[in-house]
């Protein structure tokens, strides 16, 4: 099996063309043809000698994958099922992944998998109801954004599909220096957010490392009953994920916000709401509330509209700054919640 380039890094890309016995610079016309001229073959790398594009070939791939099905939402929202061959060891020897591309007006996000399947088994989540079946890859990761045809229209990335990202840390940290280094992508970091459930230990390696936006999944201020959805919260309490974060600065560029998901007479009365404003009260933050889509054997339904409005009321009340997110591709299971890909046992 050939091995991927796509999601090398330039200094990755300058030692393998020196182990190949071609010049340094090789490197960088290799990330310039994947990057930003998004080629999807070696021989398409033109200014790279006959020899060196054949010397290359026998060993390496690009190693983009292609979608295998596309849906298409009533209100324009799309999804995309990618194929993945799960590792050696997993119960299944073949899986998928969805990424969701979410255009608005001259704004187009693109929700991206880190993950076949979850660990962290969030018992409102269908992703997380499938258990995990492998970390992707970097090139695995980096195929749902440019080998679908709304790529070059991409202008945000959301990393809130399948997976948890920070499970996956260092693919993860690596695919955010293609998206954001001059010889790569050269995105800004603000056009990237991180979603996680409060992994503590790689949060905090990804706040040092990367200037991209954070958004924390809560779902409950209390902690006895964030657990009873969260696993989590027995691990990486949701107070010290809070506490950790109140000691960066997020008054500038950067930005965190905070996933609610609303559940009826679980998590939207007044007690909660009082309770979450004083969780995140000195933190410069954002509360996005969620409606939930329901799953099969879940014993809550979603809050009504006036229950959010006046959930939202409460916060801004006592200055937190709430929205209330747009549902966007339900019919097509697209929505927060209901990524689950298929797979053959």
């Amino acid at each position: 099996m050939k091995e991927k380039l796509l999601g090398l890094s330039l200094d990755e890309l300058r030692d393998l063309a020196l182990a190949e016995g071609l010049p340094k610079f090789v490197g960088l016309q290799i990330a310039q043809w994947m990057y930003s001229k998004r080629v999807e073959s070696i021989d398409d790398m033109t200014n790279l000698s006959k020899d060196a594009r054949a010397r290359l070939s026998l060993k390496y791939e690009i190693g983009r994958t292609r979608p295998v099905e596309r849906f298409e939402s009533s209100d324009g929202t799309l999804k995309y099922l990618f194929p993945v061959e799960c590792p050696v060891g997993t119960k299944i020897e073949s899986s998928a992944v969805e990424a969701v591309v979410i255009p608005d007006g001259d704004r187009s996000t693109v929700c991206v998998s880190s993950q076949a399947g979850c660990k962290m088994g969030c018992r409102f989540c269908m992703t997380g109801r499938q258990g995990w079946h492998g970390n992707l890859d970097r090139a695995q990761i980096l195929s749902q954004l440019i080998a679908i045809p709304e790529a070059p229209a991409i202008t945000n990335v959301v990393f809130m599909g399948m997976g948890e990202p920070l499970d996956n840390y260092d693919t993860l940290s690596a695919v955010l220096r293609v998206l954001t280094e001059d010889w790569g992508f050269a995105w800004s970091p603000k056009r990237i957010t991180v979603s996680s459930i409060g992994v503590l230990p790689k949060l905090k390696r990804l706040l040092d490392e990367h200037k991209v936006h954070i958004a924390i999944s809560l779902h409950n201020p209390f902690p006895e009953e964030r657990f009873k959805l969260m696993p989590v919260e027995a691990v990486y309490k949701l107070r010290d994920v809070v506490e950790m974060l109140k000691g960066y600065d997020f008054t500038g560029q950067r930005r965190v916000s905070f996933e609610y998901t609303m559940f009826e007479g679980f998590n939207d009365t007044p007690r909660h709401a009082a309770a979450l404003s004083r969780l995140v009260q000195g933190l410069e933050c954002r509360v996005n509330l969620i409606r939930f889509h329901a799953i099969p054997d879940f014993p809550y339904v979603t809050s009504s509209a006036v229950a959010m409005e006046n959930f939202r009321h409460s916060l801004e009340e006592k200055g937190i700054t709430a929205t209330i997110r747009a549902s966007r591709g339900e019919d097509i299971l697209a929505a927060c919640g209901l990524l689950a890909g298929k797979h053959k046992s």
